[in-house]
């Protein structure tokens, strides 16, 4: 048994020492440091809501020196920042599948003074795509039951194996932290590095849902816009809108899941029933004005 635990000691402390080379500790906001990730050459994605300034940011290096980083964007709903810098860290090894209730799961961490740091639990809950409460998307809701110190938000979240699960936060839950998974960093860090930002579409109204004599449901508009995307393609206040992309709508979730899949700039069709008569009308998306 002694040489059983002895073994698994070790394997783990192989593993965070191997993680360690990819985490950075970030400079962006007082008292504490946060944790980084070099998710590819020169890339650093970490939690934005440990960013609190945008210039006079510096990473500490795995190797204990200190560089200065470039915030590139940030999206507030997934959590995701991302930085630049001249300097270059292992890549991280992307587990293969998402990982199930029970699995074990270590959070990587670096502070300047302390260097690497770690933490282990348990994965408590997994489900598939997640919408969270700041508006964004996961690809997957990977509840972690683990002690997530200040300075290991934005860390990253390994198995057993030393595979990335992703990034950790407890800024998108109010009941446990959070692995932000490694398909939604990717999403998300290419389109900030090819825009600064990421676009959210949006349709410019004001919708409640609503029972009609039928029994489907829909959303009366109750207000609009004005100029916005559904204005500008004749929608009018009292339409109740039945479908969107082809897909029937009875909230406002569903309203965010069409939009999720479609791109900025494009006509998306909308089913309406106007005065008991169905009509369909295209609307262009337009991209939801982001809060400076």
């Amino acid at each position: 048994m002694a040489n059983e635990l002895a073994a698994l000691s070790n394997e783990l402390a192989a593993a965070v020492e191997q993680a360690g080379k990819s985490v950075v500790a970030v400079h962006a906001r007082p008292r504490f440091s946060s944790s980084g990730v070099f998710w590819k050459p020169g890339v650093i994605v970490t939690a934005e809501h440990a960013i609190r300034r945008e210039e006079e940011i510096t990473v500490t290096l795995p190797d204990g020196k200190n560089a200065p980083a470039v915030l590139v964007g940030s999206d507030a709903g997934t959590d995701i920042a991302v930085l630049k810098v001249d300097a270059e860290g292992a890549p991280v090894k992307p587990a293969k599948a998402a990982p199930v209730p029970g699995n074990l799961a270590l959070a990587i961490g670096r502070s300047e003074d302390s260097g690497v740091n770690a933490t282990m639990g348990i994965v408590s809950a997994v489900s598939g795509s997640w919408r969270t409460w700041r508006g964004g998307r996961l690809d997957h809701y990977i509840r972690l039951d683990l002690t997530m110190h200040p300075g290991s938000t934005g860390g990253l979240v390994i198995d057993v194996a030393g595979a990335a699960l992703g990034i950790a936060t407890p800024a998108l839950s109010r009941i446990a932290g959070v692995a932000i998974p490694a398909s939604t960093i990717d999403r998300v860090a290419a389109e900030i590095l090819a825009r600064g930002h990421v676009a959210r579409g949006y349709l410019g109204v004001g919708l409640q849902p609503v029972e009609l004599p039928d029994h489907q449901k829909g959303l009366v508009v109750l207000s609009l816009e004005p100029k916005g995307p559904a204005a500008n393609a004749g929608v009018l206040i009292g339409d109740i809108l039945v479908s969107l992309g082809g897909k029937p709508v009875a909230d406002t979730d569903d309203i965010q899941a069409a939009l999720e899949g479609h791109a900025v700039g494009i006509a998306i069709e909308a089913g309406v029933s106007r005065g008991g008569a169905a009509r369909s009308v295209a609307i262009t998306v337009g991209e939801r004005p982001r809060k400076d």
